[in-house]
């Protein structure tokens, strides 16, 4: 089977996983991953290269993905976008039986809380931001591939962390390192997120159950809402830094979320040509910290037959060994 991705935390805990109970397992990404497996170096828009990559596989897990939340919308449209059509192209021309599209809960979301929902239709025109509206897209496309010969299910794990996080962790950590790691308004609002190794274990049930789960959309998380302020504190704790002390309000920093995407957009040639990095406040951000986010788990389980084995609070005390024992997380392109 073929692992798109897996130069990201959970692609490589999906591909691991995998190998390690005995799948024959090929990944694919723009870089080595290091794992020891068979890998494609490519990029996923690429579809001749992509069509390779997958012949001879019986399943797909397609995590490969434009994570950042800001940067030009045509990249977020042809590495989300076009990255998962060629995907789905290439398991319908090759006879591919099973495929997981893992998505996200930002597909959904309109900008409101999201109080016990389930996985609401993706909606790439309501969706908040570059990266919302194309994987919003991109599921769509996925799940219209369903078909008799290729039963697809797309999984939306929200705020996956853990140990050697790069998206979540280390950017909390190095920001409340240097003291520019605020709450912003109360910090109360109650969040759902996802420790890396229950969300590992929740797609290789997707890849097992796929055919009985086909077509749907399914939202997984950890199923332990917190105030967004107690995880934080708890992620800083974890790597012995000092937890934020200082709080903005939320209008406040929505406006000032947006002068600084602005900024960030209009100087980002003069960072070194980087074109991956993040600005230090976003509006997107901004709603993510001030609004909750907890989701109906019942549908998930129940298809899956999974249930979170690592709880928030042992997932913190194996974060705090990771750092303890020198851990660091540099930054990775999960393409």
């Amino acid at each position: 089977m073929l692992v798109t991705g897996a130069s990201g935390m959970l692609g490589r805990g999906v591909a691991r996983a995998l190998s390690d109970r005995g799948d024959r397992v090929t990944v694919l990404q723009r870089r080595p991953a290091g794992l020891g497996l068979p890998e494609v170096l490519t990029d996923i828009s690429d579809g001749a290269a992509v069509r390779t990559a997958v012949s001879n596989q019986d399943a797909v897990i397609h995590l490969a993905a434009k994570v950042n939340v800001v940067g030009p919308e045509a990249e977020y449209e042809r590495i989300n976008v076009h990255g998962t059509r060629a995907v789905v192209n290439a398991c319908l021309t090759a006879g591919v039986r099973r495929l997981v599209h893992v998505s996200s809960p930002s597909v959904a979301h309109a900008g409101s809380s999201l109080i016990g929902h389930g996985a609401h239709p993706a909606d790439p025109v309501a969706a908040r931001g570059p990266y919302a509206r194309s994987k919003a897209a991109a599921e769509l496309i996925a799940l219209d591939g369903d078909s008799a010969e290729l039963a697809v299910v797309a999984v939306r794990p929200h705020v996956v962390w853990g140990p050697g996080d790069t998206q979540l962790v280390a950017r909390v950590v190095d920001r409340a390192r240097r003291g520019r790691l605020p709450f912003i308004g109360s910090g109360a609002a109650l969040v759902d997120t996802t420790y890396v190794d229950n969300a590992v274990e929740a797609l290789t049930a997707a890849l097992d159950h796929c055919v009985d789960a086909r077509g749907q959309a399914l939202v997984v998380t950890n199923g332990e809402p917190r105030p967004v302020a107690e995880l934080i504190a708890a992620m800083c704790r974890a790597a012995g830094v000092p937890e934020p002390s200082w709080r903005v309000p939320v209008g406040l920093a929505r406006a000032g979320g947006t002068v600084v995407e602005s900024l960030w957009t209009l100087t980002q040639g003069l960072r070194r040509g980087r074109t991956d990095d993040d600005p230090p406040l976003t509006r997107f951000l901004v709603e993510q910290l001030s609004t909750a986010h907890w989701f109906d788990q019942r549908l998930a389980r129940q298809v899956l037959q999974w249930q979170p084995r690592v709880s928030l609070d042992d997932g913190f005390a194996e974060l705090q060994r990771w750092y303890t024992h020198g851990g660091s997380a540099a930054p990775v392109d999960p393409r």
